[in-house]
């Protein structure tokens, strides 16, 4: 393993200088700064740095980041195993079970051992930027995540919280259907439900329903629910209430949870998770969706494997060569930049100019 010292990046915020790290979040109600990785499967680890700095993410350099090329890349459910599912889980939704269900396929390649992630993060910067991107390195802990998540799962201010879920997604506005709408009010009733266990009766709104926002090479549909925490609640009682997020389990989320594990061949770890930070001295937080992720998993013998995770909402009206092209889409631009293909492109255009 390549030493590579333990480091966090959320936005322009950096944080070095590792002090502890534990799997309990009642750390997140004590002090200090925090970063934050919640696996999918529950798997949680707070790392708490000594030091937080203000700094731009560095630009890529040449040969920092080395990717995959596109046609390495293999998928833990294939083409015919994904339309296969989006069908099963239409016979779930006939019989009641289930109104909806995100199905995730987890796409790998092998990378080089030096692989870093914040190398990776340079890359993303500049080739797919994203709301609430963030880097966590720490290869001791087996942590390793550049995610370039456009959504929000938690947003902790004092009392105040708020989540951002995603639902509908087109190359532009007018690919939303009626069915992108109907599937985000679903998991927006999910997350005000999730919210209203832990938040002070009548307090919970939906201050935005349906906004459309515009991303690198598609456009989501957004909504915005907000609420007031109760007496007594802190984090470990935030995350129980609302983890995993709706937007990446379905409705109801017990029992789209069930037909997940069921349907679904590989972990998704960090993918489907919650990733960022929170200042404990200031009651403040920001945890994405840790979609639109990729995360390292090393052997003991050295190797090196990057992944990446794709999924799509699937409801009654889905129709299952539709959703396997909508987990194409959401990949398609990440999987090119991390391949170095916009790194390649921005270097040799900035000589261009330098040049002239």
């Amino acid at each position: 393993m390549p030493h590579l010292p333990p480091l966090a990046r959320f936005g322009e915020r950096v944080a070095t200088g590792l002090l502890d790290v534990t799997s309990d979040p009642a750390a997140l109600d004590s002090s200090g700064f925090w970063a934050v990785s919640a696996d999918y499967e529950g798997r949680l680890t707070c790392a708490r740095f000594a030091d937080v700095r203000t700094a731009p993410v560095p630009a890529p350099v040449p040969g920092g980041w080395r990717g995959p090329a596109r046609q390495d890349w293999t998928s833990s459910l294939d083409h015919a195993a994904y339309t296969a599912g989006v069908r099963r889980i239409r016979e779930h939704i006939a019989t009641g079970e289930v109104y909806q269900v995100n199905l995730c396929r987890v796409l790998a390649a092998p990378v080089a051992p030096d692989a870093d992630v914040d190398a990776l993060t340079a890359v993303l910067a500049r080739g797919n930027p994203a709301p609430y991107a963030g880097t966590i390195r720490l290869p001791e802990h087996g942590v390793e995540i550049a995610t370039a998540s456009p959504e929000l799962f938690l947003r902790r201010d004092g009392r105040t919280v708020e989540s951002g879920p995603i639902k509908g997604t087109g190359r532009t506005e007018a690919d939303l259907l009626e069915k992108d709408h109907a599937e985000n009010v679903m998991i927006v009733d999910l997350v005000r439900n999730d919210m209203g266990r832990v938040c002070a009766t009548g307090s919970v709104t939906v201050p935005d329903l349906c906004a459309v926002e515009k991303h690198p090479g598609l456009v989501h549909l957004v909504s915005t629910v907000r609420g007031e925490l109760r007496p007594g609640v802190g984090w470990p009682e935030l995350l129980a209430a609302t983890f995993p997020a709706g937007s990446i389990t379905g409705a109801p989320k017990s029992s789209a949870l069930r037909i997940i594990d069921a349907l679904e061949t590989a972990p998704r770890g960090p993918y489907c998770g919650g990733i960022g930070w929170v200042d404990a001295d200031r009651g403040t937080g920001g945890l994405a969706v840790g979609i639109r992720t990729f995360w390292l998993e090393r052997t003991a013998a050295g190797a090196a494997m990057l992944r990446f995770g794709s999924g799509a909402g699937i409801t009654w009206d889905s129709d299952p060569e539709d959703e396997w092209r909508e987990t194409e889409l959401k990949a398609a631009r990440l999987l090119e930049v991390a391949s170095g293909a916009h790194e390649a492109t921005e270097v040799h255009e900035a000589t261009e100019r330098t040049l002239t």
